[in-house]
């Protein structure tokens, strides 16, 4: 199948689930080849009606090279045109990439970003079609029931309940006088975009404002102690500062109000397989904003006429604070040496471990901002990797005096497709 087709699926995903009448597939599918009556079988116990759709889009992927143009003919014969004319029209929208294997990130413009700091959302990727005659030819479908279909099948994670799982959003903007620590304005901004926008991605979203250490600590581990076993995946997102701290497996420290810092590890510790058996074998994913030391990157070209640390659109921010050693019990990590290794765990970070990640008052911070964008606009055809990417590749070529890289520390075995409604 040509990666268009894919994308065209997975674009469309929402919408087929919603309204596929697969009883009437199932038999023309057969009859067309592109499954096995064992397949059929095993796409049948998937569940509901919308849960054997979302596996049948899924698999569908692993059927060939003309398993796409077969699907939207089935989908006519069988009064289902009007899906059918959707895909079509994806498809179309969705040009192949030059190389299936190219995995570089592609830019992506903030609309009117010279000229409007009030953008927020980018234009759709521009990536070069080519000639029919240049595109890679899809090598041949596994043949059914072999290994490399039932490995290709399992290697993305799947998301079938509504909601697929808890969010929980830890949002530090007033620190005590003792901690020495900034108030964080804009910090809310972050706050209320990523609210609305997990719960677009069918998650149930609880926020926590203004916890110091101790009690960051108990948040997280009551959500860890909860009952996922009807739940896919969980989600963590830290908007405070940060710091560089000793650790073993994640970089960083993030602050509580009263300028206590927690490390990164000992939070993704509680949720690991020992801690959290509910979410074994479950994505865990957590989102972090805060600084990852105080050094500051001016980048391979510094614009020598900026007289200070302003980006256009308005004055600069950072969650940065020296690095301290840890001081007190609240402060030690776990014995992170006994826990089994990290799986289904990933990191993403707003800076590059030991760099400042900068926040605009109005506008929020540069990775929370286009980190919204990008899930706006892509979630529902690229698995998280690549939206990681394309937040990166944005928040790196930003203008300005200093420069940012978010990145992630990834443990997951399997593709991850946030669910949108």
């Amino acid at each position: 199948m040509e990666e268009a087709q894919r994308r065209a699926l997975r674009r469309g995903r929402a919408r087929l689930v919603a309204a596929l009448r697969v009883a009437p597939l199932w038999e023309p599918l057969e009859e067309r080849g592109l499954f096995s009556r064992p397949m059929l079988e095993e796409l049948q116990s998937a569940g509901s009606r919308g849960e054997q759709a979302r596996q049948l889009l899924i698999d569908l992927e692993t059927r060939g090279k003309q398993a796409f143009p077969i699907f939207l003919s089935i989908l006519r014969d069988t009064g289902q045109g009007d899906l059918a004319d959707m895909l079509v029209k994806e498809c179309e929208w969705l040009p192949a990439p030059t190389q299936l294997v190219d995995l570089r990130p592609v830019e992506l413009e903030l609309r009117g970003e010279k000229h409007n700091k009030n953008a927020n959302f980018p234009e759709r990727l521009s990536i070069p079609v080519p000639a029919e005659s240049e595109r890679p030819r899809t090598p041949p479908a596994p043949g059914r029931g072999s290994a490399v279909d039932k490995r290709n099948r399992n290697l993305v994670y799947e998301l079938k309940a509504d909601p697929c799982g808890r969010c929980l959003i830890l949002n530090n903007v007033n620190f005590s006088r003792a901690s020495n620590l900034s108030t964080r304005v804009g910090s809310n901004v972050d706050c209320e975009k990523l609210e609305k926008r997990f719960k677009a991605l069918r998650f149930d979203v609880l926020t926590r404002q203004d916890l110091k250490a101790q009690e960051m600590i108990s948040e997280l581990q009551t959500l860890a102690e909860q009952d996922h076993s009807a739940l896919d995946c969980c989600v963590v997102v830290i908007l405070s500062h940060g710091c560089q701290t000793s650790h073993i497996q994640f970089p960083g420290g993030i602050y509580g109000t009263d300028g206590k810092p927690i490390p990164v590890e000992t939070i993704v510790n509680y949720f690991n397989g020992s801690h959290c058996p509910s979410l074994r074998g479950k994505p865990k994913l957590f989102f972090i904003q805060a600084c990852g030391g105080e050094q500051r990157d001016p980048g391979f070209v510094v614009d020598c006429d900026s007289p200070g640390d302003e980006a256009p659109g308005g004055s600069l921010e950072s969650d940065a604070t020296p690095f301290r050693a840890p001081v007190g019990n609240v402060d030690e990590p776990d014995a992170v040496a006994s826990l089994p290794t990290p799986s289904d765990i990933l990191v993403s970070y707003s800076t590059f471990p030991g760099f400042v990640s900068w926040r605009e008052a109005s506008r929020g911070s540069w990775y929370v901002e286009t980190l919204d964008s990008v899930l706006e606009q892509y979630a529902r055809s690229e698995d998280l990797l690549n939206l990681l990417l394309q937040v990166a590749n944005t928040v790196s070529a930003k203008e300005g005096r200093y420069k940012q890289i978010p990145g992630c520390f990834n443990f997951l075995r399997k593709k991850f497709f946030f669910a949108c409604k």
